[in-house]
């Protein structure tokens, strides 16, 4: 797999993270429906927070140390 590659599918994980956790979010603060599932809506929320939260963040460390190794490569 390339690098150009890897880096595409890398940034295609951080955004759908991103947007997991922003629906997580508008699920606990504005949706009625999850409002009146009670426990059981509030751990659907919990769950996209969750979600986005393990594809962001190590994707996010993985794709510096990409970019870095490149760079790095690139000036030798």
């Amino acid at each position: 797999m390339t690098d150009q590659k890897l880096i595409l599918i890398l940034k295609t994980c951080i955004c759908v993270g991103l947007c997991l956790i922003l629906l997580g979010l508008y699920l606990h603060n504005f949706s009625e429906a999850v409002e009146a599932m009670g426990v059981r809506g509030i751990i659907i929320s919990a769950v996209c927070v969750a979600f986005g939260m393990v594809l962001s963040l190590p994707t996010k460390m993985y794709l510096t140390f990409i970019l870095v190794k490149r760079e790095a490569d690139k000036n030798q």
